[in-house]
């Protein structure tokens, strides 16, 4: 299981922020307006941004993979793909399941567990010029419409997590979600953001900022629960619907509200000398 933790390093005024991996190297947000590149060909750009390489190879690969198999409905289209996917990904285990319309950037960086479950129209975007990408452990099923987006991120799913109907997870560093995760529909993890203090420039043009979230195990968040960059989620933990997580919360905690409050902890979990 992936466990990098991003350290932050500031750079000079109006330049974008980077971020040192644990190996001491840098990585840096990059905005898709920077990554299409002034000047770069129409073709370029659709190889920078979706496919991940250049190599000419690769695209007719994608491109036959693609427009033979993800659209086609029903058995034959779950046949295609399940044939014609792990072509195109950087590992694939025993009994995954595509569903029609899946969207694949970058995903030879995208690595699936045995009996994944992909549902139609989830988004599974690892593109990032030095990332590792996307790492989803066993038995995990993501929801119709679901997105994991990395922006020179990482995102780390642990085995048997369940994310329901148009969930997202956003990592500009690093996302990890321990094993046996509940996320019902709409559930957002932002792992990163925008710097807005200085109003001479656009939000866009400021510098981004990533701190990455880790998530332990056993965790549920309820219809549209948001965790916000920077936090630390403990294990055996249940947020409320439509909560707004800001702060880090421990063991065992039943959060809810905008920002989420602890309202108390689940049997068991309760931390020494609370009564």
């Amino acid at each position: 299981m992936l466990q990098y933790v991003p350290r932050r390093r500031k750079t000079g005024a109006g330049q974008r922020r980077v971020v040192e991996d644990e190996h001491g190297g840098e990585r840096r947000q990059v905005g898709i307006q920077e990554a299409m590149g002034r000047g770069a060909s129409p073709l370029r750009k659709y190889q920078d941004l979706v496919i991940g390489r250049r190599g000419l190879g690769r695209l007719v690969l994608y491109e036959v993979v693609m427009l033979g198999s993800s659209w086609v409905p029903g058995a034959l289209g779950l046949v295609l793909r399940k044939l014609l996917y792990p072509l195109l990904l950087g590992a694939v285990g025993k009994g995954v399941v595509f569903g029609q319309g899946v969207v694949l950037r970058h995903p030879h960086k995208v690595r699936l567990g045995d009996g994944v479950t992909v549902d139609d129209l989830v988004v599974l975007d690892a593109k990032g010029t030095s990332n590792r990408g996307i790492d989803v452990g066993r038995g995990v099923f993501l929801g119709r419409g679901t997105i994991l987006s990395c922006k020179d991120g990482d995102i780390a799913i642990g085995d048997h997590g369940n994310f329901g109907f148009h969930c997202e997870v956003f990592s500009g560093s690093s996302v990890t979600v321990g094993k046996h995760g509940l996320f019902a529909a709409q559930s957002y993890l932002v792992g990163g953001g925008h710097e807005f203090e200085r109003p001479e420039l656009a939000v866009i043009d400021q510098p981004r900022s990533s701190r990455g979230i880790v998530l332990g195990d056993n965790v549920w968040l309820g219809t549209g629960a948001k965790v916000l960059d920077g936090v630390r989620i403990g294990r055996d933990v249940v947020v409320g619907a439509n909560a707004v997580v800001n702060a880090d919360l421990p063991d065992g905690a039943i959060a809810a509200g905008v920002p989420a409050r602890v309202l108390r902890h689940r049997a068991g979990t309760e931390p020494a000398g609370s009564g």
